[in-house]
C-alpha cells in the first residue's frame, strides 16, 4: 500500500506534464495575439 502511495503521484504528475507537452506539440502557435481575449490565456515563452 505504501508503494502505491509514492507511485500513483508520481505516475499523474508524469501525465501531466506529458499531455502538456502533446498540446504544445499538436497545436500550432498563436500567431495573432489580438484576436484572443485579455487575460484569458498565458503565453509561455
Amino acid at each position: 500500500m505504501m508503494v502505491l502511495a509514492v507511485i500513483i503521484p508520481v505516475l499523474m504528475l508524469g501525465a501531466v506534464l506529458a499531455l502538456g507537452r502533446y498540446e504544445e506539440w499538436v497545436l500550432p502557435p498563436a500567431e495573432d495575439a489580438e484576436q484572443q481575449p485579455h487575460g484569458a490565456t498565458l503565453r509561455h515563452t
